[in-house]
């Protein structure tokens, strides 16, 4: 398996031992790395079987200014920045993320952000074959669930856990 961390995470994947699927064909990941996971699946000669995107990034559906905002916010403090992030996406859990910290970038995050998903990529991954599935929680604090359901819905399976946040607890 290869697997894509979120974004100032390391090691979390451990947390999502239910919706892996562990085999040498599968790509996983959460968040930023669901995006980083989908573009390595698009570019990968390998054969990949499965591709399963946990709590994707989805921030097309905001406006530039929130974006400016976030970045502008990184920059100002980026330990209160990554707090306050942790803080989300561990919500509505209090679970500690302390032990999964990594450090993050200003272009990561800005790379995040930008990401567009585009319709015609996951077609394309579907006509090689590729199984994508989507996990999402319903109570997430770091994307809109429902925008993104509405989106990912559309082309793929999705799972959501209505009451879960965005690490899916």
């Amino acid at each position: 398996m290869v697997y894509f961390n979120g974004f100032v995470l390391k090691g979390e994947e451990q947390f999502f031992s239910e919706e892996i699927v562990d085999t040498e064909q599968s790509v996983v990941g959460f968040s930023y790395g669901a995006q980083k996971a989908f573009e390595y699946a698009l570019q990968s000669q390998k054969r990949i079987d499965r591709l399963i995107l946990i709590s994707p990034a989805f921030f097309q559906n905001h406006k530039k200014s929130f974006i400016q905002r976030q970045l502008r916010a990184f920059k100002e403090d980026e330990e209160v920045y990554k707090k306050t992030f942790l803080e989300n996406v561990v919500y509505p859990s209090n679970l500690s993320l302390e032990a999964f910290v990594s450090q993050g970038s200003y272009e990561e995050l800005e790379a995040l952000l930008s990401y567009v998903w585009e319709e015609g990529k996951f077609q394309e991954l579907i006509n090689r074959g590729v199984k994508v599935e989507v996990f999402m929680g319903g109570s997430d604090k770091i994307v809109n669930a429902q925008k993104s359901f509405d989106f990912f819905s559309k082309l793929v399976p999705v799972y959501l856990y209505k009451e879960s946040g965005h690490l899916l607890r």
